[in-house]
């Protein structure tokens, strides 16, 4: 019996990497239209293309164009696939990211083609998150076309798999492409690689072809060798066809294919924290257009043209979720497009959010003391610190003045250092912890009140912070409900690797550390206190404020990196040897996964729990963090790296115009705590 080997003709376009993104709309266009012109002098050819994005920028800069691409789609000719905006990174992106950029382009795909694909696909991608078969399921899809990570990176039990996130979760078909999801020739050689790995009874693979990025698709030269085989060999058919063909008939033979449970790691784990600006963009478009979307709900008065206009910052963000601009591998010169881009979301977010605030604050009573309106524009709950800095213009801040809540009752709170170095105004910053709902607006008061005595400050000095029963620190260790852990260092290690990190699943032990002064106690008072020391590490300045806060058993520790290496990756060590973690959950996109304490270099998305034997806990919040490798003895978080920018091995790299990644200041915050501490 033959095997039937489904041949699809693609183009694997990258809208933005060693060019600019307007390249990449002349690599869309160029593409479809010669593909239209193939499949208008061949009858029998079939071509396959995802990404939503491209066809928005055919449809509305080649209308023609896109017509003729709807007929051949209506004729089966055209095979639409993938229906996500574009091919993302699913390391980094949060949950809530995810959804949107497979939301947006079902949109799209529903209203130009009245239907969405059920074969999502990410070949490039670097790597997948267990959260997709449940966000795939949700959208109504079904298969999943990947490549990353390949043979050589992650065994798999075969080329066409069941995969789950998790145990109990939904289960998507996958097939993985082998060696390569474009193709200049096609042969023996080539079609006989593609049975690789076939699980037994599927009598079906797929092999790709065509010329990719500015290439343009299936030449006429491959759709004659397709043509040349289709009864060169006795034990292969070899036929033009398309993911959703080539599903159809694997789908009959599903309960005999091998399950997956899991992520899909690991490749190329540089990508997840380099070039760290467009990644923190991301991230915060992310956060601020849900904020946005929460401020419109409960705008009194919105403007009409707020909807459309965060509906282009998702796609703005959901377009730089691009694997190679959210993985950092871009030219510099693209870069520039990109955090302009990024820019233009957080200036929407901004006037929607900023807007919406003060036509709610127009419904407020008057008063005629100060008001510091605080407003959470979210579906979740918040409980913490929050600082401000009231202008009272040169007055002195009376020593009778509290901040008080609805009621009348004074909200603890202390006055801290301004953020200006001109000249400090009174009363500086005000640090309070404040809890609000989803969705609500408080109103606080600065005013004058008699007989309230000053709140006593927690117990500090230079180097040596407490939190009576909760937690301490000192500039060597620290201590949080009943465990104490070393204080984490700064290592400073050797990367020789490219940009995307090839062919490593770690990076070295070791390294050189930070050199500390002395102590200085920045900040002293019944919420919170504060000690900093500047430093240095290899070419870098490092500046460091450890913080306790009041009521809680938590260590925060804030870093500030002005970064100026080559070839080195940065990390902060917690020793742990002592507290021995057994399990070990990380957040991911939209959920969390239990990982092993293996030393591999994962994605990390938020937060890291540890557990040990005796039922200890220890949580680390880290937001901005987009890397970490556990073992028993210790736990490394990846702040930064230094390769030059877009440079892929097996290339030498180290030309003296080209450029290191993310040279400057980089801030970062890190929370330590033992309390009550659940993944949700």
């Amino acid at each position: 019996m033959k095997t039937i080997v489904h041949v699809v003709f693609h183009a694997h376009l990258d809208p933005v990497w060693l060019w600019p993104w307007t390249a990449g709309i002349d690599e869309a266009l160029a593409t479809c239209r010669s593909a239209c012109e193939r499949l208008d002098a061949n009858p029998d050819a079939i071509f396959t293309q995802g990404e939503a994005w491209v066809y928005d920028v055919v449809e509305r800069t080649d209308p023609g164009l896109f017509a003729r691409i709807k007929a051949h789609a209506e004729a089966g000719r055209w095979a639409l696939t993938g229906g996500w905006w574009i091919q993302p990174d699913c390391n980094v992106p949060g949950g809530r990211g995810l959804q949107q950029q497979i939301a947006i382009g079902k949109a799209y795909f529903q209203s130009r083609f009245g239907a969405f694909p059920e074969t999502a696909f990410n070949v490039d991608s670097f790597g997948h998150a267990a959260t997709l078969p449940e966000l795939m399921t949700e959208a109504g899809q079904k298969y999943y076309v990947m490549m990353r990570p390949q043979e050589h990176e992650m065994e798999l039990p075969g080329r066409v798999f069941r995969w789950r996130g998790y145990a109990d979760g939904p289960e998507v078909l996958v097939f993985r492409v082998r060696g390569s999801y474009n193709a200049r020739e096609l042969d023996e050689a080539r079609y006989r690689t593609c049975l690789d790995d076939l699980p037994a009874g599927v009598g079906h693979t797929m092999c790709f072809a065509g010329l990719g990025d500015h290439g343009g698709g299936p030449t006429e030269r491959l759709i004659q060798q397709v043509r040349e085989a289709r009864n060169a060999y006795p034990d292969l058919g070899i036929r033009f066809s398309s993911p959703d063909r080539f599903f159809a008939e694997v789908e009959k033979a599903r309960d005999q294919l091998p399950l997956v449970v899991g992520e899909l790691q690991h490749h190329a784990i540089g990508c997840y924290t380099v070039h760290r600006p467009v990644k923190l963009g991301c991230r915060r478009g992310e956060h601020r257009l849900l904020q946005a979307e929460t401020a419109l709900a409960n705008d009194p008065a919105p403007s009409q043209e707020t909807a459309p206009a965060l509906q282009k910052a998702w796609q703005a963000v959901c377009f730089h979720q691009f694997h190679d601009t959210m993985g950092g591998t871009c030219l510099p010169s693209a870069y520039r497009y990109v955090d302009g881009q990024l820019g233009g979301v957080e200036a929407t977010v901004d006037e929607t959010v900023s807007l919406a605030l003060r036509r709610l604050m127009a419904g407020l009573p008057d008063c005629e003391h100060q008001r510091v309106v605080v407003w959470n524009p979210s579906d979740c709950a918040f409980d913490d610190m929050l600082e401000f800095e009231p202008w009272l213009g040169h007055r002195v801040w009376a020593e009778a003045h509290r901040l008080v809540d609805e009621e009348g009752k004074i909200v603890p709170h202390q006055t801290a250092l301004p953020e200006a170095l001109s000249h400090r105004p009174a009363p500086g910053r005000l640090a309070f912890r404040l809890q609000l709902d989803p969705g609500e607006l408080r109103a606080l008061y600065l005013m004058p009140v008699s007989g309230a005595p000053p709140a006593e400050p927690l117990p500090s000095r230079a180097g040596q912070l407490e939190v009576p029963g909760f937690a301490s620190v000192s500039r060597v260790g620290m201590t949080l409900g009943g465990l104490t852990f070393p204080l984490p260092e700064l290592r400073l290690i050797n990367d020789p690797s490219d940009t995307w990190s090839h062919g490593i699943d770690r990076y070295a032990e070791g390294g050189g550390r930070a050199s500390w002064g002395e102590p200085q106690l920045t900040e002293s008072g019944p919420v919170f206190s504060e000690f900093t020391q500047s430093g240095r590490i290899g070419s870098s300045d490092v500046l460091r404020q450890i913080r306790v806060h009041a009521g809680q058993a938590m260590v925060e520790i804030r870093l500030r990196v002005d970064w100026n290496e080559r070839n080195r990756v940065l990390k902060l060590v917690l020793p742990c040897a002592g507290f021995a973690p057994t399990t070990r959950v990380d957040g991911i996109p939209g959920a969390h996964l239990e990982r092993a304490l293996d030393g591999t270099e994962r994605p990390l998305r938020d937060w890291i729990l540890l557990a040990n034997q005796d039922d200890g806990h220890l949580g680390v919040l880290s937001p901005e963090v987009y890397a970490v490798d556990a073992t028993p003895e210790r736990v490394r978080w990846t702040l930064l790296r230094s390769p030059q920018m877009a440079w892929h091995d097996p290339h030498p790299g180290g030309r003296l115009d080209g450029r290191y990644t993310d040279r400057g200041e980089h801030d970062f915050c890190f929370r330590f705590s033992t309390a009550e501490i659940t993944p949700e």
